[in-house]
């Protein structure tokens, strides 16, 4: 049985976002004192947690840049690029944790405006209702980014808005690789 390009994308991506999504989860219950409300989520890249969370966001932007090197024909030059950065930007928030300074904030701003623009124009590649979903998710990052940087957090506090920024485009990247798997053809 050959596995297609498309279809290994399709799992590096899925794998990726699980195991960042799981090991978050992970790393806030073994941190001493956390709070989703108060802490962002880059403080799990320091103290007791840091080689958890620092390893698996390394892992989950290696595994985008890997699968794109062997499916960026299955997803079109403008959503690679995107998703590169965004990879790219991944893995360097573990690389670089918060205590790197400026040059952490520089990337985890790439993480979420490339995230939030590889999600909104996937669903050049996706068919409905994935397609409008996929629009939907990068539309609330987008709005959290908006909220948070205006420091309005709706009672949720700067680590709840972050996670909503983060996690839409996590779940996006779930969905996004799952139908890069399930798909019978190259998508237009």
């Amino acid at each position: 049985m050959r596995i297609e390009n498309r279809s290994l994308l399709g799992i590096l991506l899925f794998v990726g976002a699980a195991q960042v999504i799981l090991i978050v989860n992970i790393a806030e219950a073994l941190y001493p004192g956390y709070s989703v409300a108060t802490n962002v989520i880059s403080d799990l890249g320091v103290g007791q947690t840091a080689l958890m969370y620092n390893a698996s966001a390394v892992v989950f932007g290696a595994f985008i840049l890997i699968g794109l090197l062997l499916g960026r024909r299955a997803i079109g030059t403008g959503l690679t690029i995107t998703l590169a950065i965004y990879g790219a930007c991944s893995a360097g928030v573990g690389i670089f944790p918060e205590t790197t300074g400026a040059l952490h904030s520089v990337i985890t701003l790439g993480i979420l405006v490339f995230g939030v623009v590889s999600a909104i124009i996937s669903y050049r590649v996706l068919r409905p209702p994935l397609s409008y979903a996929s629009v939907g998710l990068g539309i609330i990052a987008l709005v959290a980014i908006v909220l948070g940087v205006t420091q309005i957090y709706l009672g949720i506090g700067k680590g709840g808005m972050e996670r909503m920024a983060a996690y839409p485009i996590w779940l996006w990247v779930l969905g996004f690789g799952g139908a890069l798997i399930g798909s019978k053809q190259e998508p237009t």
